[in-house]
């Protein structure tokens, strides 16, 4: 009796030995690992530096010196297409080259006509609208051509209207010119009779020439060379105005001479 006391006495001692051991291993979680210190975030360098507020002005009623990059024609020229052209001499100020040779602009034709067939002109304006400079900046333009040489007879106002040389007038002394040699050769072949005749024939078919045939078209070939006046004045960032190896201008192709 005392022996099966004493065992079940060592039997809830090791039950009770067990249990402890295992809330102890529930409530100890272990070592425990820090959590990795996130690396600081590169700070953002802006790509382009801030203005440093100073610009320099380019008055209005400067010139500037440009080559006409593409031909304009009013055989085929519609409103709204582009003019591109380039310096072809720099402007400076204080002894600084502010806009140099091959620098760009950017216009468009504002209007264009074809010349009539029995009277009229050839006629197109444009107005230039960007300037960009060799280091790409760009800057809005208010400009206007305000002289050309095309190498023909085109005539060009205050407002970069570019007019055709020529009119009808000259068809109409054409057809004068054509009767009378009509009617020599009638005269030759046939007396008085035959002069008649023939002035009706070569009146008719030079009246035909000049109905059939548009006046001339007002044209700049690429490579005319143009005066610019800006209408307003330019402001320009002063950090923006820095160039390195500029080079040398290109010699502009002179326009083909026109009849």
């Amino acid at each position: 009796m005392k022996h099966s006391a004493s065992l079940k006495f060592a039997l809830i001692a090791t039950c009770a030995l067990v249990f402890v051991s295992v809330a102890s291993a529930q409530q100890d979680p272990g070592p425990q690992t820090s959590a990795p210190t996130p690396e600081p975030r590169p700070k953002l360098i802006p790509a382009v530096a801030p203005s440093s507020g100073k610009s320099i002005l380019v008055p209005s009623g400067t010139r500037v010196a440009v080559v006409l990059e593409n031909g304009i024609s009013t055989r085929n020229a519609k409103v709204g297409d582009s003019v591109y052209l380039r310096t072809s001499f720099p402007i400076t100020q204080n002894n600084q080259i502010i806009i140099p040779v091959g620098s760009y602009l950017r216009g468009e034709l504002l209007d264009t006509k074809r010349p009539g067939r029995v009277k009229g002109r050839g006629e197109f304006r444009m107005k230039l609208n960007t300037l960009i400079l060799p280091n790409g900046y760009t800057v809005n333009l208010n400009a206007a051509p305000r002289s050309a040489d095309s190498g023909g007879k085109e005539t060009m106002d205050s407002e970069g209207k570019v007019t055709s040389g020529g009119s009808k007038a000259a068809d109409v002394g054409t057809v004068a010119a054509t009767t009378a040699t009509g009617a020599g050769i009638g005269g030759i072949a046939g007396g008085g009779k035959g002069a008649g005749i023939g002035a009706g024939v070569g009146g008719l078919a030079g009246l035909a020439a000049v109905l059939l045939t548009r006046g001339p078209e007002a044209e700049l070939p690429r490579g005319s060379t143009l005066d610019v006046v800006l209408e307003h004045d330019l402001q320009l960032e002063a950090s923006q105005i820095n160039y390195h190896d500029l080079g040398q201008a290109l010699s502009p192709t002179p326009p083909p001479a026109q009849q």
